[in-house]
């Protein structure tokens, strides 16, 4: 790490014309503060700027710029699952955070996360199943559980809706295994099933589900930067990235210190547009408010009920009122967990209401109502979290000159952070090399542009 000194114009502040460059005013050291015309920073060139204070002289703003070999701006879980993945690979790596620890601002907040492994897609079984094996290390590194190997039931549809899952997962030598609506209902009386389609085919079970302990899970994983020498700092905005002409991004910060650093990973879900849409083509990145709820148990089964999704049936009426495929959870403590998936109103991530939409809530209660009798309907406690998500659900992990960009999770990308992160860090060590990217759908380019293909409920 390096740290060194330069100016850029107060934030807020007006432009005045600059002194001819190598003629600038200088500070009582006799350090020149303007070498060039106020806004090149942001052109790329890589001088640092000043500013007048309207009106009168020109006021220089001395700011800290410290140097880092790779940034990651975004502490999420993808942001932490990266830099952790970075720092035990030795990288003088700095994970910067906007908000401070506890925040309910983004996706990453929460108890719970289905650890959901019910996919048929092969870029995704490969990303699930060695996200499992870097939940394990990083339970054993952290000395604390992660995971609860609680299971995963999936119906709604039968064998036209999860077969391909499971014929996919049994290549995998992952066990899935089909129960009847009866013998699952006697299993799991907190939770309603219903026959469909082949007899004994209504449900599938898959053992290799689990639930992730989402906030045991954040914290370890901004311990583990910290243990592998990484560094941590929150209440980090950042509010532009410059591109540096020899090389490197220059991270502008709210109100105070700069970093640059050789490569900038950016994980900041809802605010990714934002920060770096005019940089790199992203595909359509659509954020909406999401507003899932815990019930209150009333069957004390409904405690040890394994995640589930429930697809509607598009040839039974009385499935018109689903808005997507369901998922939920038990959270101990909390209640279940349930909710739509990615059918909230799309919002600015800076000025959210957070507040429950009641149509929607309303039809989430008749669904608790209808297929989840271990709770009651009407005690549920809402919750606010943002889904920012692709055309296709499919993420957004590839690199693009010095910044790279995890994006677009859609809704499903919890489970896999761990290998997220690990994808990333090997696209911030490793370059353009072609042996570092990200499988073909995850990458940047130009058939992603326009929002092209189709939204796969679970990812699947």
């Amino acid at each position: 790490m390096a740290v060194s000194l330069r100016t850029r114009p107060a934030q807020g502040e007006a432009a005045a014309p600059a002194p001819a460059a190598g003629t600038g005013s200088r500070d009582r050291r006799g350090r020149r503060a303007c070498t060039a015309p106020v806004g090149a920073v942001r052109s790329g060139v890589g001088w640092s700027g000043c500013a007048p204070i309207a009106p009168g002289p020109p006021r220089l703003r001395w700011v800290v710029v410290e140097r880092v070999e790779i940034a990651v701006v975004g502490g999420g879980v993808m942001g932490a699952a990266t830099a952790w993945q970075l720092a035990r690979r030795g990288a003088d790596v700095l994970l910067l955070e906007r908000f401070e620890p506890g925040h309910h601002e983004g996706a990453s907040h929460g108890a719970t996360r289905n650890y959901n492994t019910a996919y048929s897609s092969e870029h995704y079984l490969d990303l699930v199943l060695r996200a499992r094996t870097l939940w394990d290390e990083l339970a054993s590194e952290a000395g604390t559980r992660v995971l609860d190997d609680v299971g995963l039931l999936n119906h709604g549809g039968g064998e036209a809706r999860w077969g391909g899952v499971r014929t996919a997962l049994h290549a995998r030598g992952l066990a899935a295994d089909w129960l009847s609506a009866p013998e699952a209902q006697e299993r799991w009386p907190a939770l309603r099933f219903r026959p469909c389609g082949t007899a004994g085919r209504d449900v599938l079970l898959v053992p290799s589900g689990a639930r992730v302990r989402a906030a045991v899970a954040w914290r370890a994983l901004h311990d583990g930067v910290a243990r592998h020498g990484g560094r941590v700092r929150t209440g980090a905005r950042a509010v532009a990235l410059v591109p540096q002409r020899r090389g490197g991004v220059r991270i502008e910060l709210q109100g105070g210190d700069d970093v640059v650093a050789g490569t900038v990973v950016v994980t900041v879900g809802a605010w990714t547009a934002g920060l770096v849409g005019e940089l790199v083509p992203l595909p359509d990145l659509v954020v909406t408010q999401e507003q899932p709820a815990h019930f209150a148990p009333v069957l004390a089964a409904a405690e040890g009920i394994p995640g589930f999704n429930h697809a509607a049936d598009p040839d039974r009426p009385e499935d018109a009122f689903f808005r997507s495929d369901f998922y939920g959870m038990a959270t101990p403590g909390e209640g279940v967990k349930a909710g739509w998936h990615g059918t909230g109103a799309v919002v600015d991530p800076d000025a959210r209401t957070y507040a429950a939409e009641p149509v929607q809530l309303a039809d989430l209660r008749r669904y608790a109502e209808l297929w989840l009798p271990g709770v009651d309907p009407e005690a549920a406690t809402p919750i606010s979290c943002t889904y920012t998500s692709t055309a296709t659900t499919d993420f957004v992990l590839d690199r693009h000159g010095d910044l790279v960009v995890g994006a677009g999770f859609s809704g499903h990308g919890y489970k896999f952070a761990p290998a997220i992160g690990e994808v990333l860090a090997r696209l911030a060590l490793g370059g353009g090399a072609p042996e570092a990217r990200a499988a073909a759908p995850f990458r940047i380019g130009d058939g992603r542009r326009a929002g092209a293909g189709r939204a796969g409920g679970f990812g699947t």
